[in-house]
């Protein structure tokens, strides 16, 4: 009777239970948090809009564009400003 452990039990279904029950509760822990810092990182987002120099200023700060398209990009705001009367 070396295929059993005590009462008839298959030792390696003991094993088997432990490591599902681990595997689930590490899933469930792990889609918590999942869903947790995707809502975070969802709400952080700035909201569209606002003045579009600053966001522009923004832009060229995280180097999404370079100095050259900045420049661009200044003077047709700029342009755009002085045809509409703009502040």
């Amino acid at each position: 009777m070396m295929w059993y452990w005590g009462g008839g039990v298959h030792w390696w279904g003991w094993l088997f239970g432990a490591l599902v029950m681990v595997a689930f509760w590490s899933f469930v822990i792990w889609a918590i948090w999942y869903l947790v810092t995707t809502l975070r990182r969802h709400n952080e987002r700035p909201p569209t809009g606002g003045d579009p120099t600053r966001i522009l200023d923004e832009r060229l700060a995280r180097g999404e564009i370079d100095a050259e398209e900045y420049r661009r990009l200044r003077e047709l705001l700029d342009e755009r400003r002085t045809r509409t009367g703009g502040g």
